[in-house]
């Protein structure tokens, strides 16, 4: 059938939750046999999140085709059987750089560029790259309404709702305070979104109202009243403690059906969720539990480890355990009393991470996973501070480091392969030409050999697997044969160029680290098999630890 689409906006305060809300959605269309695509138009001017801190925008995800995107698209993937890539996420700045490249060519014929029609069909052509062979195209703009830099998007798909008539509708996401001390829920906040986007022009057909409980018959009607939106249109999405449950939300108060109905889908068709209500049952049902200590550096904002949290999540519901996350300042950890907090988990995670702050309380928490045999798994640079500390305190190389954190190290374990790289060793790894700070950076997904006796094998069941890069430095080859002889397995070898991917500790009881970036393969519906591992190992030492403490009281 001709693609139909679905536009997603937010207003009255960010980070409501759109991405979800579309995942969410996606998840219902998908049920109902649809062919689904989700896509994320952001309005700031970066090319890309790649550089930005992960305070600013969370997470950078990483799609299979080496696309430094928004976090969304994380959400897109778990979510929905679906396979993002960089046609589906789009910034201003790309637009606008495509656009000026244009001009300077002579494609504009010596017109005048504007932001309409030139920067509008700019981003119509991009909204329309990404839908090619689907029946729904799920099209989220970032921001919130009334936005400067957001006008171009929003009316682009005005435009374009104009273009599509019944095969487009527009979801409008909003937020449904509730006054503290009074506990009465107002609507005014949601009145003047609407409001809002209805001056630009465009009248939602959906509103989705985030709250802290269903929205009483009372307001419906009022908001209905004011907003010019049917009563059954007007949807309410009530905080929870598991993401996955707003799917079925969205299909208790018939989505499904409206959705199909506004978008002229004259053979309407019924979800089967009954899949995703087992997963959601198994998760809020596991009767054990672990707790997992992530260290990092931007622990005070979760986002910032959106996948690696959600890979846990997976893992767990797996394994009928709820995992428990502490995340763990890894500054804290260059002072003794942070290490209290280790003490207290039952495994150590290291994420991925740039820059060298908290890197040397990083190194701490993996030689307290190393000494004190507890499971340890070790992500991008989570390896390579793995790396460095046993190369330091096992190997004997003092003063060890990567030439990311020290100029001029004694021995440089991990380096920048320029840095190294005598010409003489095989075939040099891929490496993106996008971006000046992204044109050194190993990005997407490459291939990686397994050994047969390795841990990782046994996990994997496979010789050769595929998994996503996002790093810039690698573990330098001339020391491997030395850190191997100190007793540090190398188990995964790229298969383009023999660059150290997977290594581990044989004589401790969980100890894996990877290169590569596991947690962007993890989904609600296939958990990932180094965290099922991971988990696993954590639930073993819990129990080890707990019969070690009730043995003395049982002599006793």
């Amino acid at each position: 059938m001709k693609t139909r689409y679905i536009f997603i906006t937010g207003g009255v305060v960010s980070s409501l939750g759109k991405g979800v809300t579309a995942a969410s959605i996606g998840t219902i269309l998908e049920s109902c046999g649809f062919k689904v695509s989700l896509s994320k138009f952001d309005p700031y001017l970066n090319v890309d999140p790649g550089t930005m801190s992960p305070y600013q925008h969370g997470e950078v995800y990483v799609t299979a085709d080496g696309a430094e995107t928004d976090l969304d698209m994380g959400h897109y993937e778990r979510f929905v059987r679906f396979r993002a890539s960089r046609r589906n996420n789009h910034t201003a700045g790309q637009i606008y750089e495509r656009v000026i490249q244009k001009e300077r060519k002579g494609r504009y014929l010596g017109g005048t560029v504007q932001v309409i029609p030139h920067v509008t069909d700019e981003i119509k052509q991009a909204m329309h790259a990404s839908a090619e062979g689907m029946d729904v195209a799920i099209i989220e703009i970032g921001g919130t309404v009334g936005d400067i830099e957001s006008l171009p998007f929003v009316e682009t798909i005005r435009q374009m709702k104009i273009e599509l008539g019944h095969h487009a509708a527009f979801v409008h996401l909003t937020l449904l305070p509730v006054i503290h001390g009074s506990g009465e829920m107002k609507t005014k906040p949601t009145q003047h979104s609407v409001k809002e986007l209805r001056s630009i022009g465009i009248q939602p057909d959906f509103l989705l109202c985030r709250a802290s409980r269903r929205l009483p018959a009372a307001e419906r009607r009022k908001i209905a009243l004011f907003t010019n939106v049917d009563e059954s249109a007007i949807i309410t999405v009530t905080d929870v403690d598991n993401v996955y449950e707003i799917p079925l939300m969205l299909e208790e108060q018939s989505m499904h059906h409206l959705l199909q109905e506004k978008l002229n889908i004259t053979t309407a068709r019924t979800p089967d969720l009954s899949d995703w209500k087992k997963l959601v049952r198994a998760g809020d049902h596991c009767d054990k539990e672990v707790n997992v200590a992530m260290v990092g550096k931007y622990t005070d904002l979760v986002d910032s480890y959106k996948s690696v949290n959600e890979a846990l999540v997976h893992a767990g519901w797996k394994n009928n355990l709820q995992v428990n996350i502490n995340h763990v300042d890894s500054e804290r950890l260059e002072s003794d009393e942070g290490l209290a907090a280790l003490l207290a988990c039952d495994a150590i995670l290291i994420p991925g991470g740039f820059g060298t702050r908290g890197i040397e309380g990083k190194i701490t928490a993996v030689r307290h996973a190393r000494e004190n045999q507890t499971p340890y798994f070790g992500i991008c640079l989570g390896m390579q501070v793995a790396v460095i500390e046993f190369a330091r305190h096992v190997a004997g190389l003092a003063g060890a480091n990567s030439t990311e954190f020290s100029k001029n190290p004694p021995h440089p374990v991990v380096a920048m392969m320029s840095e190294w790289q005598d010409g003489q060793s095989g075939r040099l790894e891929t490496r993106t030409s996008q971006g000046d700070m992204g044109a050194s950076m190993r990005l997407g997904e490459q291939g990686c050999r397994l050994q047969k006796d390795s841990l990782a094998y046994r996990m994997y069941q496979r010789d050769v697997i595929r998994e996503r890069h996002r790093h810039r430095y690698e573990i330098n080859s001339h020391y491997t044969n030395q850190l191997m002889e100190a007793g540090l397995d190398v188990t995964g070898l790229s298969t383009a160029g023999e660059l150290v991917e997977i290594v581990e500790i044989k004589r401790h009881p969980w100890f894996v680290a990877c290169q590569f970036h596991p947690e962007f393969s993890s989904t609600v519906r296939k958990s990932h098999p180094l965290f099922q591992g991971f988990v696993r190992a954590a639930h073993q030492h819990r129990m080890t630890k707990e019969r070690a403490t009730a043995e003395p009281h049982a002599q006793h």
